[in-house]
Order: structure tokens, then C-alpha cells, then sequence
């Protein structure tokens, strides 16, 4: 079988791009032909909040990525599409997660199905923007019109497709493991990595900053008097998509100015397992959600989790078993918290995110693709 991914890939960074590499390289391991057609332009510079979309590092030498869709060129649409059908695959998968990619990528995939036998299956990351813009519905309608069948990774974008679309042709298969980073190290090793105090406690919030991720709120939870006399430090690790000057005043309000570590810019792939194998517990606590890759990083080194009752988040994280669901007030992240380090939990949470990690293989993500392509 012929499989082409249309979506974010390296030299373009971020969870998507990796989810689209891991992915083709599960098509090639089970015996498929499998490439990926990623962005020469993703988003014009205006558009894109942090420092830098590209990464550093080494292409993947084990994938085929072709560097060519320009997102803001219809005439590079037209061109990429007829390129993708020359190819004859017998399927291809598109990844959605912005409206603004809706003319783009649905304009792509409608070429690339006329008079063809190819069957187009969107993986939707969102439909529903956590940010919203005027104009968002009639793009996101536009891209999904354009596919026959459409994966979720949460219970809750798969409801919110309803709202675009009769199309029964959608499954739920949940985010696999996010198994990119390397192998789970000591935690000491990763402390001494990252040049931390083994005396100290520590928690992880992970990835870029929006005010839809809830920093606030765990900042909020932080200034609790008996967070702070357990002597936990929190580690945001990741880049400020939006202005730092709200969360840099709840530091100062809280005083956690010595219970805190701002390492806001990436944390380049060669780094992340330290952050996450040298951290006691990984809070994510949204004020919004559909599905999230920190969840399954967390897993596979193995972490316990703390999540906001938000999206699919609860339904990767058994509660008070491989972490807590927690809903969206401090003073209930900030209990639970208290709860981990004061009951001893972390030795048998660990021991379950173990267990449960297990439900989360990139085999089943493949099967539940090609079982729907099969209904096509």
C-alpha cells in the first residue's frame, strides 16, 4: 500500500511534526510505501508567535519528506496537489489543527480526489480553535467537506466534527506514545543534566505558552503557603507564544520567585527527556483542550500527570491511578499536589502510568486508519 502524510515535518519543529515523522515510519515498518509532503512556507512570520518555526538539528535519514506546500499560494496548491496524484497513492492522510490551513489544505485534497480512486483520510487535532477568529468556522467546514474519513484522537473533536459534517466515516483511536525523545534516564542523571538541586522537589509544565495551556492557574496553585514549605520548585520549560508580562506578575504577586525555573525558550528534542525523567509529576492544567502530546511524552518516561478536567485530557489520565484530573481552580491543583508529595504517591503512579502506557502503541493508530480506509 502507497501512503503519502500531507502535513508539518522536519525542518519544521513542534508535536505535529513529530507525530507525522513517528507515523510514517509505522506505515514503512508494517510493510508499507510511506512519504510525507510537508511546508516550504507554514506560516507567514506575522502570523507565527514564538522565535523560530525551524529546528536545529539532523533531518531523519530512515523518511522520505518533501519540503513544498506554501500555505499562502493557491498556484503552490494546484502544483503540489497534481504532484501528489501523479503519484498514485492509494491513500492520503492530512493533518488539521488551525482554520488557517483550511484553503490550503482543502483545496489540496479536492484535486487530489477528482476522477481518482485515492481516499483522503484527515487526522483532526482540532476543529474547534482553542483561539477563536471570525471566519473560522466557514474554513475549517471548507477543509472538512474536502475528506471521506476523519481520525480523532479525543472523544470530544470527534463530537465537535458533528457540528461540520453527516460523514459517519470517523473513529477515535487515542494519541499514541510519543517515543522520539530517547530512553527514560535516572533521575538523578537527568538532574545532574540539567544542573538541579537533588534536594529539591520537582514539577514540569512543558511546551509553549498560551493563555489556553493555564499557566495561570498552576502559577496561582504555587503560592499555596504549604506547596511552598514542601519545597517544590515548578520548571516551566517552553517558549512564550504571547506576552510574558501576565504570568510574570503572578510570579511577583505569589513571591515564587525562588520556588520557580523559567527556561522559556524551545528545549531543543536532545533535551526533553531530562526535563520530563527529572520531574516528580507533569501538570497540565487547561483552561481548554482536545488531545495533548505532553500527555504522552509524560508517558513514555513513564510520569505521573496532573490534568484539568478539560477536552480528551481526562480520558488519557485515570484518575488518582496514573495521576489527577483536577478541574480548572488552583486551589484544587494546589491540593492535589500537596496530596502527591504528602501521601508518597509518586512509586506507585509510576508504577501504573507503566500499565497504562501500554493502551497507547503507535500498531493501533496504524490499524484504526486502515480499518476505516477499508469502510472508504
Amino acid at each position: 500500500m502507497k501512503v503519502i502524510i500531507v502535513g508539518p515535518a522536519f525542518p519544521l519543529r513542534g508535536g505535529i511534526a513529530n507525530f507525522n515523522e513517528s507515523l510514517c515510519r509505522e506505515f514503512i515498518k508494517a510493510g508499507n510505501e510511506a512519504q510525507i509532503y510537508s511546508f516550504s512556507l507554514q506560516y507567514p512570520s506575522f502570523l507565527f508567535p514564538g522565535t523560530s518555526q525551524y529546528d536545529s538539528g539532523k533531518a531523519p535519514a530512515d523518511i522520505s519528506i518533501k519540503t513544498c506546500i506554501n500555505s499562502i499560494n493557491p498556484f503552490n496548491w494546484i502544483n503540489t496537489a497534481l504532484k501528489i496524484k501523479k503519484e498514485k497513492p492509494d491513500l492520503v492522510i492530512v493533518r488539521f489543527w488551525i482554520p488557517f490551513m483550511g484553503p490550503c489544505l482543502g483545496t489540496m485534497m479536492r484535486i487530489i480526489k477528482l476522477n481518482s480512486s485515492i481516499k483522503v483520510i484527515a487526522i483532526t487535532d482540532n476543529v474547534i480553535p482553542h483561539e477563536k477568529r471570525f471566519g473560522d468556522h466557514f474554513l475549517t467546514k471548507y477543509f472538512v467537506k474536502s475528506c471521506q474519513g476523519f481520525v480523532a484522537m479525543s472523544k470530544s473533536v470527534l463530537n465537535d466534527l458533528n457540528t461540520f459534517t453527516d460523514n459517519q466515516n470517523k473513529a477515535f483511536i487515542p494519541h499514541p506514545i510519543y517515543d522520539t525523545f530517547g530512553e527514560k534516564v535516572l533521575k538523578e542523571v537527568a538532574l545532574q543534566k540539567l544542573k538541579l538541586d537533588p534536594t529539591k522537589h520537582y514539577i514540569l509544565f512543558f511546551g509553549f505558552i498560551r493563555h489556553y495551556k493555564g499557566l495561570d492557574l498552576l502559577l496561582k496553585a504555587m503560592a499555596d503557603e504549604q506547596i511552598k514549605k514542601l519545597n517544590i520548585t515548578l520548571i516551566v520549560a517552553g517558549e512564550f507564544y504571547e506576552s510574558p508580562e501576565p504570568y510574570l506578575q503572578l510570579i511577583q504577586e505569589g513571591k515564587l520567585e525562588q520556588h520557580l525555573i523559567l527556561n522559556t525558550h524551545y528545549i531543543h528534542s536532545d533535551l526533553v527527556k531530562y526535563y520530563f525523567c527529572a520531574s516528580d509529576l507533569v501538570v497540565q492544567p487547561y483552561h481548554t483542550a482536545t488531545q495533548s502530546g505532553v500527555t504522552q511524552i509524560a508517558y513514555h518516561f513513564e510520569r505521573p500527570m496532573l490534568v484539568t478536567n478539560v477536552g480528551g485530557l481526562a480520558e488519557m489520565v485515570q484518575h488518582q491511578l496514573c495521576g489527577y484530573v483536577a478541574e480548572r481552580d488552583p486551589q484544587k491543583i494546589a491540593n492535589y499536589i500537596k496530596d502527591f508529595y504528602l501521601e508518597s504517591r509518586e512509586e506507585e503512579m509510576v508504577k501504573n502510568t507503566v500499565e497504562a502506557k501500554k493502551n497507547f502503541s503507535w500498531k493501533a493508530m496504524i490499524d484504526g486508519i486502515l480499518e476505516l480506509y477499508q469502510k472508504l
